[in-house]
């Protein structure tokens, strides 16, 4: 069996920050979505002196299958997979429920990691530690293309061969380090995929804040 491909999620930011350099014309700020994803983000920003911030989105799972998603939500965006939502036949009543229940989720951890990043005019690079239904990912790009950025890029560590035609409509441009052809798991590619904490995701912005 191969070794995975990254150490952890700092040093999959280190290779991120390399494949990005030259292709982000500043000024840009470097969204990550909590958690995992603000680690890989603080990397970037670190590496190619940007602004760092973070995005909260939260899957929306299927009715008695949470795992399974069908959608995700942003502050003040909610995506939804059509596919998906019509195989497990979800009652609009019940999405309306659920999805009050998440933004309400959302709402609460975004204010615990302070003041909503300002991303007006400038390039909103969009980080997580991997792209798996890109769901999250495409909240969001669109939250930042509702907030005035001006131009949207999501930048991961590993995300499915194609993946970028699931997300056309958030990002004006995507970059991964790694693109299998069969992801099965995200953290299969990490030597380290421990789950991060609120504490460690508030650190990483306070220090970025100076």
């Amino acid at each position: 069996m191969a070794a995975p491909a990254f150490l952890d999620r700092a040093d999959a930011g280190t290779r991120l920050a390399d494949a990005l350099r030259g292709a982000i014309e500043p000024p840009a700020t470097v969204l990550g979505i909590p958690r995992g994803g603000v680690v890989v983000a603080a990397r970037v920003a670190e590496r190619l002196g940007l602004a760092l911030g973070a995005i909260v989105t939260k899957k929306l799972g299927a009715p008695g299958n949470p795992e399974l998603g069908i959608g995700a939500v942003a502050p003040g965006v909610r995506v939804l997979e059509p596919d998906v939502v019509t195989v497990v036949s979800v009652s609009e009543r019940w999405l309306a429920r659920e999805s009050a229940r998440v933004e309400a989720e959302v709402a609460r951890r975004a204010a615990a990691y302070g003041p909503e990043p300002d991303v007006r005019g400038v390039t909103a690079v969009v980080v997580d530690d991997g792209v798996a239904t890109g769901s999250t990912a495409r909240a969001a790009g669109l939250w930042a293309r509702r907030a005035g950025a001006r131009r949207v890029v999501l930048a991961v560590p590993v995300a499915p061969m194609g993946f970028e035609r699931r997300v056309a409509d958030a990002f004006d441009g995507v970059i991964a380090v790694l693109t299998p052809r069969d992801l099965r798991s995200v953290g299969q590619y990490y030597a380290d995929f421990d789950q991060v904490g609120d504490a460690a995701v508030r650190d990483l912005l306070r220090a970025a804040a100076g």
